[in-house]
């Protein structure tokens, strides 16, 4: 996503929460404190797209280049939602690993091994120490809200827009590990509905909102950026699968074809379920944690089956909603403008 820059006032906020968490891990035992500079570096870098929504719709409806305080609480608010659900997928995944470096996970796991654990106590330990992590994670997030300067009634919203947030956010994630190991045929609808829940409400619908709340958009405004939030997060979501399934390692963040070879059930293996082709895709996929050869042969058997161009075709009918609802009168045209910019830089992502 390239379209919104990172906000200077918003990283400080952001900064100011961990550096509070460092502080009061640093004073609870050195293994505390070890887990506060592991929790850092999770939170550190990245693109921070959800900050730079709230940010980008407060601007549109505001028309203020600087920020208030509020609106940067609510936007660190959301990077620190999202940080917490990173690190608990990480432990939800049994990934040790992100972008090439140790996660939370991965360096107490270490830290296990060095104080003498056995690999299978190791790795309670990593396991424990990304949960409490992201709990924390949770709570500073929360606690921003709650302390953020603005009227009680902004806070109340803001509140129920995080609230639907992690929510909806759990459903969607126990909905897809429900389904990864369930031996029950996948409804390709089902499917659809955990991915949607998953992403598009913490990722798009609710910081978009979030950041026209504060600027005193109208709630039909909000309605309208709800629903475009939605179409945006789902075909972000499905951007995400085909990349899984067909990105380089480069567009991934790790190994080609990495959803193939962990046999995750995803929008597009739900779909090839659905065509005539499927008794040669199942073989094909069953073979793929086997190497690169067995990857390119589930990629092949894939696309012959049509799911890759019935993703593509899902994700393009709900950019194509995304677009038309940005010419919605409760928008202004700053407004509309975002969404469609959006909307381009999802589709430009497309494997």
């Amino acid at each position: 996503m390239n379209a919104l820059p990172r906000d200077a006032s918003v990283d400080a906020a952001i900064d100011e929460s961990i550096s509070r968490i460092l502080i009061r891990t640093a004073s609870l035992g050195p293994a505390f404190a070890l887990l506060g500079g592991a929790l850092s570096r999770a939170a550190s870098g990245g693109k921070r797209l959800r900050p730079a929504l709230v940010a980008a719709t407060y601007r549109a409806f505001s028309r203020q280049s600087d920020l208030s305080p509020a609106v940067r609480a609510a936007a660190a608010a959301f990077e620190l939602l999202h940080t917490a659900f990173v690190v608990h997928d990480d432990v939800i995944d049994h990934d040790i690993e992100r972008r090439g470096t140790p996660n939370v996970s991965g360096e107490f796991r270490a830290r296990g091994e060095a104080l003498g654990a056995d690999s299978a106590g190791a790795a309670t330990l990593g396991d424990a120490a990304a949960i409490l992590a992201g709990d924390l994670l949770l709570h500073e997030a929360t606690r921003l809200i709650a302390f953020s300067d603005t009227s009680v009634e902004n806070r109340e919203s803001l509140f129920a827009l995080l609230d639907d947030a992690i929510y909806i956010s759990a459903a969607g994630e126990l909905a897809d590990v429900e389904n990864s190991v369930s031996d029950r045929l996948d409804d390709p609808d089902a499917v659809l509905t955990a991915t949607f829940n998953k992403t598009a409400v913490y990722t798009f619908s609710a910081p978009l909102r979030a950041g026209a709340l504060l600027a005193g958009a109208s709630s039909e405004a909000l309605e309208v950026l709800d629903a475009a939030g939605g179409r945006l997060g789902l075909a972000f979501q499905l951007v995400d699968d085909l990349i899984g399934a067909f990105g380089t390692a480069a567009q991934a963040g790790r190994e080609a074809g990495s959803d193939l070879r962990e046999a995750k059930r995803t929008p597009l293996v739900a779909l090839a379920r659905e065509s005539t082709s499927w008794p040669r895709v199942d073989e094909a996929l069953s073979q793929a944690y086997t190497g690169p050869v067995a990857v390119r042969a589930a990629q092949v058997a894939l696309e012959a089956s049509g799911a890759r161009e019935d993703v593509s075709a899902l994700l393009n009918d709900a950019l194509r909603a995304a677009r038309k609802l940005s010419q919605h009168p409760a928008l202004n045209n700053e407004t509309g403008a975002l969404i469609r910019q959006l909307a381009d830089d999802i589709a430009r992502r497309t494997p």
